[in-house]
């Protein structure tokens, strides 16, 4: 194994270099976890959140964009229609 030096950058921040991340599959929105041992020592673990990632998928009913704003409120339905006409206009003007 060979020793990598990385300097800690002003905010506390560091990175994981890229063939570490390579080799044991880091990536993007992993969760990740800091073990401080007892000798100073702190070792980096990528987590596994999903305890049936690699089970099949059981099939499921699909569910219409008509199913769930009929499942809210009258005043949830409100909401989601203007957010919605604001997504699709281009509009990011709020006005809450």
């Amino acid at each position: 194994m060979t020793k990598t030096y990385k300097i800690l950058g002003k905010r506390g921040r560091i990175t994981i270099p890229y063939e570490l991340r390579i080799k044991y599959g880091f990536g993007y929105n992993d969760v990740v976890s800091f073990e401080d041992k007892a000798d100073g020592a702190i070792v980096v673990r990528k987590e596994k959140i999903c305890n049936h990632c690699n089970t099949p998928k059981v099939e499921t009913k699909e569910t219409s964009l008509l199913d769930v704003l009929n499942s809210l409120t009258v005043s949830e339905q409100k909401a989601a229609l203007r957010y919605l006409v604001k997504k699709l206009s281009g509009s990011e003007e709020t006005d809450d």
